[in-house]
């Protein structure tokens, strides 16, 4: 069975894609709800000049709103309903997790299996609606401290804002889980990375544009460049990387038959937390930023130093941003791979490392190789993502380039080909059995 999924695995072809009327409607369904997405991100809130409102990102497009702008696709930069993005969802999906590991009540919930995962769900739901209307209140507020943006303040435009943006983000929440379900890969990943390739044009025009005014130098631009070029090829490189582990399984009597010993591999990737860790890290640092940006200059003392401490290139941010990187890289992991319950599967199928003991000894075998994986690769998600801070910091470039947009986008591609693959997989299968049933009814 394993070298036939091989074999089939190795003819896969695209040409299947015309065939399988399923996996094209998934396409077309992402395809529709990603342009329903961007046709959101230019649709305005009410009571703003868009002139007024354009001049201060222009102002403020390398900072941390240039980074926010790029993940939100321009929607920030144009204030418009989708402004928040699918931002302050990730934020309460981050806490949500965080107090499952520490809370015996979500903790039991967990264990319920699907009941109890729909219920936290909902939670995080509803969480994400106190989110998001706090950081629309503070944008409300911080729009309305920079005098001329805001046609008509008050009450009436603050309630439309928070109304709005908490109303945008539900939606694009929702969205999120129709691609997921109903279309090919991660819905709540696809529109992030609909939102930075969307913003990629523009910036290379402007890089460009800065080159042909002699505002920037040719070899830096270049330099630049090949500098992304060389930093997708790596984060192709990693992200396909892993660690495989030999697991023997002896000889076993199933029924009256003896079958032979078997061999397989426990594959284990050197970036198992995935993109996870920047995404929420940068989550967490937009959180109390969200406001000090907006009202930077005409708030109190203390906020304004936080907002400089924890600009690009600055060592507070820096350090931050590392560490919470590599918080979450551990975290992650330990959600998504469990040594204690692998080496139970192991052991109850008969599977074993060589050289190690089945039970204990092998759930404390793969947690140190585990650890050992997760260091690199917490390792090599803060060198993507703090590389092009120090670019930012001291080349002075005036618009943001982001490691972690660079990593979104190449790992997003890379997991939505493996969906296609696997649909297309799943279909030659199929046809595969049915022939084989046709032949057997022939016979």
């Amino acid at each position: 069975m394993a070298s036939m999924a091989e074999q089939l695995a190795a003819n896969i072809s695209f040409s299947a894609l015309a065939n399988s009327q399923e996996l094209k409607n998934r396409i077309w369904f992402t395809l529709g709800a990603l342009i329903v997405y961007r046709l959101g991100s230019y649709i305005p809130i009410p009571g703003i000049d868009s002139v007024a409102l354009a001049q201060f990102a222009t102002q403020n497009s390398s900072g941390i709103l240039g980074w926010m702008n790029s993940l939100a696709g321009g929607a920030l930069g144009r204030m418009a309903i989708f402004a928040l993005n699918v931002m302050p969802y990730i934020s309460a999906s981050i806490i949500m997790q965080l107090m499952t590991s520490v809370s015996p009540t979500l903790e039991a919930l967990k264990k319920e299996g699907e009941s109890g995962r729909k219920k936290i769900n909902q939670y995080t739901r509803y969480f994400t609606v106190l989110l998001a209307a706090m950081q629309a209140y503070g944008i409300a507020i911080g729009l309305e401290g920079q005098g001329g943006i805001v046609t008509d303040p008050g009450m009436f435009f603050r309630a439309s804002t928070v109304i709005t943006l908490t109303g945008g983000t539900m939606f694009l929440m929702w969205l999120g889980e129709q691609i997921t379900s109903r279309g090919i890969g991660n819905g709540v990943s696809l529109i992030i990375f609909a939102g930075i390739v969307a913003g990629l044009p523009s910036g290379v025009a402007a890089l460009l544009e800065l080159g042909r005014t002699g505002q920037m130098s040719f070899f830096l631009i270049l330099a630049i460049l090949v500098l992304a070029f060389a930093v997708i090829a790596f984060i192709v490189f990693v992200e396909r990387a892993q660690r495989r582990l030999l697991i023997q399984y002896p000889k076993r009597q199933v029924g009256m038959k003896m079958t032979q010993a078997e061999s397989s591999h426990l594959p284990i990737k050197i970036n198992t937390a995935g993109v996870i860790p920047p995404i929420f890290a940068s989550s967490l640092l937009l959180l109390p930023i969200t406001v000090a940006n907006f009202s930077a200059g005409q708030g109190p003392d203390w906020l304004n130093q936080i907002t400089a401490m924890l600009g690009h290139g600055q060592p507070l941010y820096l350090v931050l941003f590392a560490l919470l990187i590599v918080f979450f890289s551990f975290f992650q992991t330990s959600i998504m791979f469990n040594p204690k319950e692998t080496a139970d599967n192991l052991k109850k199928s008969g599977g074993f490392i060589l050289g190690i003991r089945p039970g204990e000894k092998t759930a404390e075998y793969l947690d140190w190789i585990l650890t050992r994986l997760t260091v690199i690769g917490a390792a090599y998600l803060v060198l993507i993502c703090l590389m092009p801070e120090f670019l930012v910091g001291y080349s002075g470039i005036p618009f943001y380039f982001g490691g972690t947009s660079l990593l979104i986008v190449v790992s997003v591609t890379l997991d939505t080909v493996a969906q296609l693959q696997g649909h297309m997989l799943a279909q030659q299968y199929g046809k595969l059995l049915e022939k084989a049933s046709l032949r057997s009814k022939k016979k």
